[in-house]
């Protein structure tokens, strides 16, 4: 099954010098991924001192289930984050 990384950035509603879990709509963003399937998010977690981004590596059969399952995230849709997906063809080591 295709692998892919998922960047998110801060948004237009992110409040920059406010940690992320004090962030508007924290829980629910929290509870929203700890519900994705099983098998579907392999590694995450924020990026680059927790200044700037988070990524994903996800499994899926293709680029419209990757947006299925992320596009209902309470921060996508607040303007807290927004993303940039992008195929990753694993050549090192074995898949995840």
């Amino acid at each position: 099954m295709p692998h892919f990384v998922v960047n998110s950035y801060h948004g237009p509603a992110w409040i920059e010098g406010r940690p992320m879990r004090e962030q508007d709509g924290w829980p629910e963003h929290r509870a929203f991924m700890n519900a994705l399937p099983d098998g579907f998010v392999l590694l995450g977690g924020p990026v680059d001192d927790h200044r700037q981004r988070a990524m994903l590596v996800v499994r899926a059969a293709d680029l419209a289930e990757v947006h299925g399952r992320l596009d209902p995230d309470p921060w996508l849709r607040s303007g807290h984050l927004v993303e940039v997906i992008e195929p990753w063809d694993v050549l090192i080591g074995p898949p995840p």
